[in-house]
């Protein structure tokens, strides 16, 4: 078990070919080399909304190939991490006097979850289990991340998955994954680094009325609420480190650790 509490993590994690650029495998690679060893990996992905709140196999059910139209090496891919059974439970005694949390065990990782822990964890021996989003309000969010933070003390990594900007009827796949990033993207780029440098919680827990081009930048809101999770169960805390920065194909991939 880590001999220091774990950090938290916001992480984005695109689409299956983000996988295909070395600047960000390397990127994540590089992050988790600087990270303790987590005893387990506890992941909210943008990809997974259930009420109640529900957690997946913990038993090792296939992959949950949830995108459409790629070529067939992407639903090749395999990322055989054990299950957390006991990650489970623990989650079940600290959530459970909120509300019912429900199973579904024949759920696998999403690729919210399997395609960045596959770059940051390769060798997939640390035990993995991935929880539902039950609603995409933020201060529900933020109130399931505050119970789950004493997992931290556990040696267990919280792991918010989705991306900082994601309006993909306005991306220009065309112009490359290096293109010029929309203004609408770089402002909010912009201001959700600033507001969580300045400790602002309550700004970004109120971002689609407080933050530039928010309904742009996140026409639904899933792959912001992540987020929420993450700086719940960080007790609150922002001013993070960014991790990653840039963008692709115009949209944020910026990522961040609370410490």
């Amino acid at each position: 078990m880590p001999d220091e509490r774990m950090p938290v993590l916001y992480l984005g994690h695109g689409a299956p070919p983000l996988a295909d650029d070395p600047t960000w495998t390397g990127e994540l690679a590089a992050w988790s080399a600087a990270l303790p060893t987590p005893r387990s990996i506890l992941v909210v992905s943008a990809h997974w909304e259930e009420s109640p709140l529900t957690l997946g196999s913990t038993t090792g059910a296939p992959l949950t190939y949830d995108f459409w139209g790629f070529p067939r090496r992407y639903y090749e891919v395999a990322y055989d991490a054990p299950g957390a059974p006991e990650l489970a439970a623990d989650v079940r005694a600290l959530l459970g006097a909120a509300g019912p949390v429900a199973s579904d065990e024949e759920r696998g990782l999403d690729h919210g979850a399997y395609v960045p822990l596959k770059e940051m964890f390769p060798d997939a021996d640390v035990p993995v289990l991935q929880m539902s989003m039950p609603s995409l309000d933020p201060l529900a969010l933020f109130d399931v991340g505050r119970r789950l933070a004493p997992l931290r003390d556990a040696g267990v990594l919280v792991v918010g998955s989705g991306f900082l900007t994601h309006n993909l009827s306005c991306v220009d796949f065309a112009a490359g994954t290096g293109s010029t990033p929309p203004s609408w993207s770089v402002e909010f780029d912009d201001w959700a680094a600033r507001t969580l440098a300045a400790g602002d919680v309550d700004s970004v827990l109120d971002f689609q009325r407080r933050a530039p081009a928010a309904g742009i930048a996140h026409p639904r809101t899933e792959h912001f609420a992540p987020l929420f999770v993450s700086l719940g169960a960080s007790g609150g805390q922002a001013a993070p480190e960014t991790a990653v920065e840039g963008f692709w194909y115009g949209l944020s991939k910026r990522s961040f650790q609370f410490s």
